[in-house]
């Protein structure tokens, strides 16, 4: 399978997500991860929530993933993101991209994350320790 998508509850397994787009022909596997941390717009994060339509996202994931593979030329591309709860430091998206050379992979893996974030209906809830807020986009 040349792309993978997948939104889940579980801990995101990037060994797995790296296994299904390497291969002898692709020198270039390029990693994006999105980790929760502890600050945003300067108040202190204590966690995030994150709440999606799984078949609704996965379908704008497939979209997405297919779009860069056209666009840059890659061979595999698997991205993941998670839902529920997630603690400081834990993964909440990964974006891997397997390609012939490091640029393309570079390129392609960019593009996913960035159209990821503006049009995937997955939304973000950060929890401060005097409230909470969703959070839109780019954040």
């Amino acid at each position: 399978m040349s792309v993978h998508v997948r939104v889940q509850a579980d801990p995101l397994d990037l060994a797995a997500l790296l296994a299904l787009v390497q291969a002898p022909s692709l020198g270039g596997v390029a990693v994006f991860l999105g980790t929760v941390r502890d600050h945003h717009a300067g108040r202190a994060v204590v966690r995030l929530e994150y709440e999606a339509y799984p078949q609704m996202a996965e379908a704008e994931m497939r979209k997405i993933a297919e779009e860069a593979k056209g666009r840059f030329g890659v061979a595999r591309i698997a991205v993941a993101h998670r839902t529920g709860r997630l603690e400081i430091g834990e993964t909440s998206v990964a974006v891997v991209v397997g390609s012939a050379h490091r640029r393309e992979a570079l390129e392609a893996c960019r593009f996913v994350i960035d159209t990821l974030k503006r049009t995937a209906p997955i939304w973000k809830r950060e929890l401060y320790e005097d409230g909470a807020a969703w959070i839109e986009g780019e954040g």
